[in-house]
């Protein structure tokens, strides 16, 4: 019963903010700001069982991080997109790698791997335990994404999207930001409000 609450709230609150427009860097992250050197991350362990840092993307021009999870109903509404972007992306330089820092059961490496092969993920799944690249990045919810350029400064941060439904997209926030740094334009749209369900920090973590 509890969870149908929980699930329920999540997606009433990312209807009722769907339409959140954008604002000035900084206003709903409250440790970054667009134009901010990434925090970075290192020694995370992937479902593929190898460790993984920041610096193993250095060739990427354009690297994109996704604050997500297994359980939250938002995150999973977005998985085939992630997967889209990926694979149309890819082959201009650009790396889309998720981070999931929950750690109840449902969010362990072993029911990771078991979602990354249902929803076919193309790119590397990572679990922090620790949860201190979330709480370096100000992630609140997932999911959370951030576009970091060639030089690893933030470009934009904030939701994928303006719609869970994918029929009714009306800004490709994440699309557009990476485009418009692959071709060395400025970004337009540098941050938005953040929507999904609340990570689930340890007492004492964030």
């Amino acid at each position: 019963m509890y969870r149908r609450i929980a699930i329920s709230s999540c997606l009433m609150a990312f209807v009722g903010l769907s339409f959140a427009h954008t604002s000035f860097a900084g206003k709903y992250n409250k440790k970054l700001s667009v134009g901010d050197k990434a925090p970075g991350f290192e020694a995370i362990t992937g479902i593929d069982e190898k460790s993984h840092s920041i610096g193993d993307y250095a060739k990427a021009k354009v690297l994109v991080l996704c604050f997500t999870c297994n359980t939250c109903p938002v995150a999973a509404g977005y998985n085939d997109r992630f997967v889209k972007f990926t694979k149309d992306y890819r082959d201009k330089g650009v790396e889309f790698v998720a981070i999931n820092v929950n750690n109840d059961d449902d969010n362990k490496l072993d029911k990771m791997r078991e979602r990354a092969l249902k929803s076919g993920f193309n790119f590397d799944y990572l679990h922090d335990s620790s949860q201190e690249s979330a709480r370096a990045f100000g992630a609140t919810v997932t999911p959370q994404i951030f576009v970091l350029g060639k030089d690893r400064k933030i470009v934009y941060m904030g939701k994928f999207d303006d719609s869970l439904n994918p029929r009714k997209i009306k800004n490709n926030y994440v699309r557009e930001a990476v485009d418009a740094t692959l071709d060395g334009k400025k970004v337009e749209v540098t941050e938005t409000r953040q929507i999904g369900c609340s990570i689930g920090y340890e007492p004492g973590s964030n």
